[in-house]
């Protein structure tokens, strides 16, 4: 069992009151309580998407005692005005995105995790909640993190910022909503693993926050998206966002994984294999 997107500092339930817990300093009591259900149900490796706090930090040097390998980014990069800020550390300049780099490294990060655009807007179908990075500074950005010799994990939705990502050689995509089938086409050409997150969706429907008549018709979109993008070859892993408003660590992931195999249909299993151990391997 493997979760490859989950983030320690948030619970599924309410993101401000699970930050709050950690501001003043990573509650290790609760990251070990959370390592334990991760633990009971067999998870051996998670990738956690980072947070300002240091709670992923302190989440990996835990990890081996519960017998699971943990990679952090440290904490998420975004451009200052854009999405992210409630999480991550932002920049300016590009100068200054290349000092956060290397400041991950010296704090002993994993690989680094960008945030190249908003999110699925649930109100709204069809809609993302920001403007896409400029595609040059979206390759700049990955090419700077190469250049330090990490692998690179992105936040990415929508047409343009997916192909700028998978342009610049991106080692994975996050989320990936409202992909055309030419761009699925670029994906399954690319080196790049898709984590679709979809348990981010389907947890959402029948809760009452978020208009159904949305969240159906986008979770099938999603869903038939990962199934052309698995006939084309592309490489899909498991990941579940756990810590997001439904999504419960441990639970999510199982989640997300049978979501997958209702997308993927016949092989789903192979699929996913394939494209967990890329995750691994790079991460």
């Amino acid at each position: 069992m493997l979760d490859c997107h989950i983030h320690m500092v948030l619970d599924g339930v309410n993101w401000k009151d699970a930050i709050a817990r950690h501001k003043a300093a990573p509650q290790e009591a609760l990251i070990r309580k959370t390592m334990e259900r991760y633990q009971a149900l067999g998870f051996t490796y998670l990738r956690d998407g980072g947070d300002r706090w240091g709670v992923c930090a302190l989440a990996a040097k835990l990890a081996p005692e519960y017998g699971i390998r943990y990679r952090s980014p440290g904490f998420p990069i975004y451009k200052s005005g854009h999405y992210g800020g409630f999480i991550g550390r932002g920049f300016d300049e590009l100068a200054e995105y290349r000092a956060l780099v290397r400041e991950a490294k010296r704090q002993g990060a994993h690989f680094v995790k960008v945030m190249i655009s908003g999110l699925m807007d649930f109100d709204h179908y069809g809609v993302l909640t920001d403007e896409p990075l400029p595609p040059g500074l979206i390759r700049d950005m990955i090419a700077c993190a190469h250049d330090e010799g990490f692998s690179v994990m992105a936040h990415a939705n929508g047409e343009k910022t997916v192909r700028a990502a998978l342009a610049g050689g991106v080692d994975s995509i996050e989320h990936g909503a409202y992909l055309t089938d030419e761009t699925l086409c670029q994906l399954a050409e690319s080196h790049a693993v898709w984590v679709p997150t979809l348990v981010t969706i389907g947890n959402l429907i029948g809760c009452g926050r978020f208009p159904d008549t949305v969240l159906k018709p986008l979770l099938a979109y999603q869903m038939n998206a990962v199934q052309k993008a698995a006939a084309l070859g592309a490489k899909i892993a498991c990941g579940s966002d756990a810590g997001a408003y439904r999504v419960l660590h441990g639970q999510g992931g199982i989640d997300e994984r049978a979501l997958l195999r209702r997308a993927i249909g016949d092989g789903a299993d192979a699929v996913l294999g394939v494209g967990n151990a890329a995750i691994v391997e790079r991460f």
